[in-house]
């Protein structure tokens, strides 16, 4: 019994450091299995290096790698939005201004190597192009706009803003597409805006004031125009009639001037004339010293 006793422990340690192989040779048969394959993601794209080196990139799907020798490094190219808060800045005029700026852009797939490469990772690209660049560009063009310029005119501010970021980065020949830049704040001082607003509402008064004036330019044309018509009017009709009246002068004169012509030429034209418009009766009463009327009725 006491012979069997150190051969059993012995027997004991042989199989506890045979299992503990076995468990090993598991964990490095999963490794293996585990490390010899990854999947990439329809929005990312995958960067693959052996010992290090970019050897490749892998579109999405399912794809195989040597375990221990190969990694694979994922890289987004879906759109990424980049918030710039409280960006101080001045304007032309010297008023400071606190603005909040947005971006939004993506990673070329076909440039996925490139950022690994030159930037390791999207957040260094930001870090290291996108948020120089829009800090420098967004200060100098706010710079070339009056305070109140930069508010009344935001959309042109905002478009010669992301112009010029799009060219900074550009030159830069960074593996990024900027897609948009917005403007999303600005913030003057509240005494300053308070001062804006009455200009603005000064500006809207004046504007009435010559709509007004114009208004009433035109009503008084139009009513100059409507008097004029009138007047015409009149000077027409009176001419009309002073026409009229001087045809009716005209007839009644030649009229007169024609039976003073027959008259003259025919003598006995007054006495046919009296002859047929006397009745034959006698006047009943006589003024003294009046003459009788009398026919010559012997020739």
């Amino acid at each position: 019994m006491g012979d069997r006793g150190p051969a059993q422990k012995g027997a004991k340690k042989v199989n506890y450091v045979r299992l503990g192989l076995i468990g090993i040779a598991g964990l490095v048969a999963l490794s293996v299995v585990g490390g010899s394959f990854y999947t990439v993601d329809q929005r990312k794209r995958v960067v693959l290096l052996t010992n290090g080196a970019v050897v490749g990139e892998a579109d999405p799907g399912l794809h195989w790698k040597l375990p221990f020798v190969q990694s694979a490094v994922s890289i987004s190219v879906e759109s990424h939005r980049v918030e710039f808060d409280k960006m101080e800045a001045y304007s032309r005029d010297q008023q400071p201004a606190v603005m909040k700026l947005s971006v939004l852009y993506h990673v070329p797939t076909d440039r996925v190597s490139e950022v690994y490469s030159r930037f390791t990772s999207t957040a260094n690209l930001e870090d290291r192009v996108v948020e120089p660049k829009v800090l420098e560009q967004s200060k100098n063009v706010f710079g070339q706009f009056d305070a109140v310029t930069a508010v009344q005119e935001r959309v042109r501010l905002n478009a010669q803003m992301a112009g010029a970021i799009h060219e900074a980065i550009g030159g830069m020949n960074a593996p990024i597409v900027i897609e948009a830049v917005q403007i999303e704040d600005i913030q003057f001082s509240p005494e300053y805006m308070r001062s804006i607003e009455q200009r603005m509402q000064a500006s809207v008064e004046v504007d009435r004031l010559k709509q007004n004036a114009l208004r009433e330019k035109v009503q008084a044309e139009i009513v100059g125009t409507k008097a004029g018509a009138e007047a015409n009017a009149i000077r027409q009709r009176a001419q009309a009639e002073a026409d009229a009246t001087k045809l009716r002068g005209d007839a009644e004169a030649s009229a007169i001037r024609a039976r003073a012509e027959a008259l003259g030429s025919n003598p006995g034209l007054v006495a046919l004339t009296q002859a047929e418009r006397w009745d034959g009766k006698l006047p009943t009463t006589m003024v003294p010293g009046a003459t009788m009327p009398m026919m010559n009725v012997g020739k």
